[in-house]
């Protein structure tokens, strides 16, 4: 009889555990072309909390090569199927942009590990479902720009791909040379598939500018930037946040030598005053990362916050309703935009109604160089 009385209590407790369960659907790029930034992103989720608030937290992960089309049969999947009550969100803009309606449509949040604003502004009912992790375009933009201003430049180059992200840079450029006086001599745009950017970089060197910013994410930020170099081009060459990881670095070489890049502060950690209180969150991903993975990507950082971000919200979701309940999802998208002052590995979040990537511009992004094939914070 207290055999049998066991069982019924190991069973019921089985039966708990299974219910007691928060479902997180992840759409990957960990192939195709920007496999570059997915793949850590990827490796990531096996990093971040396994219970919280009591819960056990599944996370479930479907990989979309890159493609938008099979972002959003993801996202479909990971919301008809298993009834996710979170998202996180692509490792590319025009994946994540596709996702967003389909989210928002059945009220499920979603957590974006990408640098463009264009994730959530302008505010609008279905980016109301969406928050994003990282420094935004803007913020990035005009730490780049004040870099320009401070060397002298007078005209400028721009080349960006021909997706949202490069549109994005492409405006943010537009803007803040407008505002400093600085003149827009020539604009290219390529395809991150490309192989070749041989004509843009020859209308690029012919326009003569002082200076070349190009924005691109992950590894093709590194193709027209040897272009320009195979070509002859002496000025100031400018990266956006996409190049910001050792892969540009090592396969860039002597060719990349002396880019002024912005980006996470992982590239640089140890220069970094131990007072940044980010720089201790981000030694303790660098630590767990590189013990299950290899070197770190500050790619994988941003996947990490979108975690941070989670985990600090369901306690207050959970106190409003059960995970797997439409209940739920709407209490823990209020208790993402009621984050304050969470510190993650690339500042200080705190969202708001009118800010769903709520980074606190100080501090959000460091200057960076490659100096002796190695990043150095620029000065």
């Amino acid at each position: 009889m207290l055999k049998k009385a066991l069982f019924a209590l190991a069973a019921a407790a089985l039966v708990t555990s299974a219910a007691a369960q928060i479902k997180v659907g992840v759409v990957s790029s960990a192939t195709g072309p920007a496999a570059a930034i997915g793949v850590p992103q990827k490796n990531t989720v096996s990093l971040l909390p396994k219970i919280i608030a009591g819960y056990t937290v599944d996370y479930q992960i479907l990989v979309d090569g890159g493609d938008p089309t099979a972002a959003v049969s993801a996202t479909k999947k990971l919301i008809g199927e298993q009834q996710v009550d979170v998202i996180f969100a692509n490792t590319t803009v025009p994946n994540t942009i596709a996702m967003i309606p389909f989210a928002a449509d059945s009220g499920t949040p979603m957590i974006a590990p990408v640098g463009s604003m264009l994730v959530v502004a302008p505010m609008n009912a279905q980016k109301k479902w969406a928050f994003k992790t990282t420094q935004n375009d803007d913020v990035a933009a005009e730490i780049l720009f004040a870099h320009m201003v401070k060397q002298g430049v007078k005209t400028l180059g721009v080349i960006t791909t021909s997706d949202p992200y490069g549109g994005n840079w492409e405006k943010e450029a537009q803007r803040l040379a407008q505002q400093q006086g600085v003149r827009i001599v020539a604009n290219e745009k390529f395809n991150r598939v490309d192989t070749s950017v041989t004509a843009q970089a020859l209308k690029l060197v012919a326009a003569k500018p002082d200076a070349v910013l190009i924005a691109a994410p992950g590894a093709p930020s590194l193709l027209p930037h040897v272009a320009l170099a195979d070509r002859g081009y002496r000025g100031q060459i400018y990266q956006s946040h996409g190049a910001a990881m050792d892969l540009f670095r090592k396969q860039g070489g002597r060719k990349v030598e002396g880019a002024i890049v912005v980006g996470s502060m992982m590239m640089v950690l140890a220069e970094i005053p131990d007072s940044n209180p980010s720089k201790k969150v981000m030694r303790e991903y660098v630590t767990a990362y590189e013990k299950a993975f290899g070197e770190a990507s500050p790619f994988g950082s941003q996947a990490y916050d979108a975690g941070l971000l989670f985990a600090n919200a369901v306690p207050a979701a959970a106190q409003k309703a059960k995970p797997g309940t439409p209940e739920f999802r709407a209490a823990l998208r209020d208790a993402l935009e009621a984050t304050r002052d969470l510190v993650g590995t690339q500042g200080r979040y705190t969202m708001s109604p009118q800010d769903h990537s709520g980074m606190d511009r100080k501090g959000a992004a460091e200057l960076m160089t490659i100096r002796n094939g190695q990043w150095t914070r620029a000065r």
